[in-house]
């Protein structure tokens, strides 16, 4: 049987234009709407036809003997990839942490449609490159591995055995970020804990819930590069009384080993990368231990100039 022609699945999110319309109507309820609070609808407008010409553009490139598909951020939830796929995430760095966790290693190209408004942390190519990059991916991720950079995820497992994952970070606490209280268990002992929560983070999430975190503890250990397999971790806000300790609050968590909280509380949620739509619900005695997660993030990455021959270093 032959096997299946490869598959490129576009991703994206509504753009805030279309927001507005879903609210307003028309452009002009929506312009008016934006003015009342200082606001100018052109940019907001740009935006949406620079996201509009990158998904027209990425589609062109797609081989003609190829298949192709476009899901919504909202529907990754309850769309199936296929083994055979090639994910191009179009929006903002965001969104590639939006649809990691729902794969199991496809590559994944981050295509930004406004270049210079995003980091580019994450979605490394301008929408024209696709044509060149998409042809000769399948060979190139086969013969130089260097092309794909492999970024760490985070993974939350419940005793009943629901799972999650994270490329970011993982958020443990109450839905509404007020006091949650549970045991922690560490490596070297357990401690009982009320706080705003917990946060166990890869090195792609360092530089961000992480790092407002991470600054305001110049004793906690260094966060980790992105592909490297280590997870930090902070409890927020630890409240220390008669019945609750603030001695585990920061710490790593390397290949093999697990922070485990058992909940106290009649209800807590653990979501990854800020969607809290697709949670982990924990009752009063659920147990939950996060750790790193048995699958990464295959992020293709623009091949590196070649090296010159002579030896000569460049300037």
């Amino acid at each position: 049987m032959a096997s299946l022609a490869p598959r490129v699945v576009m991703v994206s999110r509504p753009s805030e234009l279309d927001g507005l319309l879903a609210r307003h109507g028309t452009l002009g309820a929506a312009g008016y709407f934006l003015g009342q609070r200082g606001r100018d609808l052109a940019p907001v407008t740009a935006a949406h036809e620079a996201l509009a010409t990158a998904l027209t553009t990425v589609a062109a490139a797609v081989p003609g003997d190829w298949r192709q598909g476009h899901v919504s951020r909202d529907d990754l939830p309850r769309f199936l990839f296929g083994p055979e796929d090639i994910v191009v995430a179009v929006g903002p760095d965001g969104l590639v942490a939006n649809v990691a966790k729902y794969l199991t290693g496809q590559p994944v190209i981050g295509v930004d449609p406004e270049p210079g408004r995003n980091p580019g942390v994450l979605v490394r190519f301008p929408s024209p490159e696709l044509g060149r990059v998409l042809p000769g991916l399948l060979a190139a991720v086969g013969d130089h591995e260097a092309q794909l950079e492999r970024r760490t995820m985070v993974a939350a497992r419940l005793d009943d055995g629901q799972e999650l994952l994270g490329l970011n970070e993982i958020y443990i606490g109450h839905p509404s970020h007020q006091s949650s209280r549970y045991v922690l268990a560490t490596g070297d002992g357990r401690e009982r804990q009320s706080s705003s929560g917990i946060i166990v983070g890869t090195g792609t999430g360092a530089t961000g819930w992480c790092a407002s975190i991470g600054r305001e503890r110049p004793t906690a250990p260094p966060p980790p590069e992105p592909g490297e397999p280590v997870l930090c971790w902070y409890v927020r806000e630890a409240w220390p009384s008669p019945a609750t300790g603030v001695t585990r609050t920061a710490g790593v968590l390397r290949e093999g080993e697990c922070l485990d909280l058992s909940s106290e509380s009649e209800r807590l949620v653990g979501f990854a990368d800020g969607v809290e739509s697709d949670r982990l619900d924990l009752s009063w005695g659920q147990k939950i231990s996060i750790g790193l997660a048995g699958r990464t993030l295959n992020l293709v990455v623009p091949q590196a100039p070649a090296r010159r021959r002579s030896g000569v270093r460049s300037r």
